[in-house]
């Protein structure tokens, strides 16, 4: 419920601070005094665009604040510069954010609400209940199942022709790359090889020398050693502290043995034959192309085979595939059909249920030979809503054909069809707790505005209801009676709202009555406010 709400420079109104209470707020005053910048500002606050021409003159920005029964304080400012804020409860939050929490709390309901009934979703809103919600959830799961493969089988069906081509470009990179008969690692055993290979002399050099060095010169470092190590043999006949010395010299003979042996065999098995670098550069040739396609090694070259063999695995298997994938569009297309049709028949049932209800409360409000009906009917084509079409038939008199509501009614009509609806689903969980009526009394009088009055009261049964008005009858019914007043302060027009009541509220509604103050005007209110409790504590219980 809304408990309060604060306007700042929006248009005529200065600084206001607006209570409203439970029940029904009905909101009166003179054309012209303000009742519609009341309900601007409301909206504004709600998510509404409003332009910087809405902010008073002389002011730099416009703000309102709604605080609602539940705790939550909704507070939006737009500057001249348009520079916008909104806060929830002190923290900043989106337009998006702010429509979402707001569409649950309060429905603003004006002319161009009452053309919003024309629109299909909103037709599916009326008729659509729990359990049809529930099924709903199913068909759309379904839905996008199938709509996610169908798109899928499409793009295979026309890719068709680009695979075959695609198959045959695998085919030959997978042939390339397996002529070659590459090992891993074989890239960097080449380079390892040629750069051997191309210093060929200069290695046998260093070898031959090497060993030349250790044993086979003419005073060679082993012979050396043995003239040293006899030496050392002859100094142990007489002192033996060289002992460890003459130990340290067999084992050194023993490395250098093995030094010497290792570096002779691999003189001896030294091959450096230009052809067989030749050979090495040729196949290093051939890796080297193969890199500038497929990789940056012999390994990743080699990764890349495998993965070209699944490619052309898969693409071979394409036509099975696309047999496969049909048979599932068909299966899920069954389910989804079937769950759409579930759909239909609960929506058929609910528009009749729905149509009746509605059309006996459109006959009370003053279109006694009305005919409403609420059609739901198969499409040819599914959509994220069933496999159904649904629309507002309309006649107002009898004998006439019913029409889609949008070719036969008019502004006044649509007004109380649209009243008829909310008085009919106002009990609903998912309506909103306040509901505001902005002059949806247009073009009735008479008895039909006792009834409207009376209906606008039921709807109020159990939530709150905001109802800006010109009609007396409605103003009687009003449990919170707030008059706008529009005068001059200080050279400059301002908007102030009171709530009234007792003799205050008689007159309010003297005027609206009967444009006049008199002493018929004045019995007249006071018999439409006796009225219209009576009604209330006959058939009403507010909560």
């Amino acid at each position: 419920m809304l408990k309060t709400l604060t306007i700042e420079n929006f248009a005529l109104i200065e600084n206001i601070t607006v209570e409203f209470g439970a029940g029904l707020n009905i909101l009166t005053g003179e054309t012209g005094a303000g009742k519609s910048i009341l309900i601007d500002a409301l909206g504004f606050v709600l998510g509404n665009r409003v332009g910087v021409s809405k902010i008073r003159k002389d002011a730099d920005f416009l703000r309102v604040t709604a605080n609602f029964s539940t705790g939550l304080t909704i507070d939006r400012k737009i500057s001249r510069t348009e520079k916008n804020s909104i806060t929830a409860d002190g923290k900043p939050i989106t337009l998006a954010t702010l429509k979402k929490i707001c569409a649950s709390l309060v429905d603003i309901h004006g002319q161009n609400k009452n053309l919003a009934l024309l629109r299909e979703e909103n037709v599916y809103a009326l008729i659509d209940d729990e359990k049809i919600s529930g099924e709903l959830e199913n068909f759309q799961r379904f839905y996008r199942e199938l709509n996610a493969k169908t798109k899928l089988l499409e793009e295979k069906q026309h890719t068709r022709s680009e695979n075959l081509q695609r198959l045959d470009f695998l085919r030959w990179q997978e042939k390339e790359i397996s002529a070659a008969h590459l090992k891993p690692n074989e890239d960097e055993n080449i380079d390892a090889e040629i750069k051997k290979l191309s210093h060929a002399e200069k290695i046998a050099e260093n070898v031959q020398t090497s060993a030349q060095i250790l044993n086979d010169g003419d005073f060679d470092i082993l012979t050396a050693l043995a003239h040293v190590t006899k030496n050392l043999d002859d100094v142990a006949r007489y002192d033996d502290k060289l002992n460890s010395a003459r130990k340290l010299l067999d084992d050194a003979e023993i490395f250098l043995r093995e030094a010497y042996e290792e570096i002779r065999d691999y003189g001896e098995k030294l091959d450096f034959s230009p052809e067989k670098l030749d050979k090495l550069h040729a196949r290093a040739d051939i890796i080297f192309k193969l890199k500038q396609k497929y990789g940056a090694s012999v390994n990743e070259i080699l990764q890349r085979l495998e993965k070209i063999r699944g490619e052309i695995s898969a693409a071979e298997n394409f036509d099975s595939d696309v047999v496969k994938l049909k048979k599932s569009v068909a299966e899920i297309e069954r389910q989804t059909k079937f769950c759409a049709e579930k759909i239909l028949k609960l929506r058929q049932t609910s528009a009749k249920n729905l149509s009746a209800t509605i059309e006996r409360e459109i006959r009370r409000l003053g279109m006694e030979r009305a005919q409403f009906e609420i059609v739901v009917e198969p499409s040819e084509k599914l959509s994220a809503r069933g496999g159904d079409m649904a629309e507002i038939l309309f006649s107002a008199n009898v004998g006439e054909e019913k029409l889609s509501l949008s070719k036969v009614v008019s502004g006044g009509e649509l007004s109380r069809i649209s009243l008829a609806i909310k008085a009919v689903t106002a009990g609903r969980a998912d309506s909103a707790k306040t509901m505001v009526f902005d002059e949806i009394d247009t073009g009735i009088g008479g008895v039909t505005a006792k009834i409207v009055a009376e209906c606008i009261a039921k709807v109020s049964r159990g939530r709150q209801v905001l109802c800006v008005t010109h009609l007396a009858q409605i103003a009687g019914m009003a449990d919170v009676h707030l008059q706008i007043t529009k005068s001059e302060l200080n050279g400059r027009t301002v908007t102030k709202i009171k709530r009234i009541d007792g003799e205050e509220r008689v007159k309010e509604i003297a005027r609206m009555a009967s444009g006049k103050e008199s002493l018929a005007s004045i019995k007249n209110a006071r018999e439409i406010i006796s009225s219209a409790k009576i009604f209330k504590e006959n058939f009403l219980t507010l909560i």
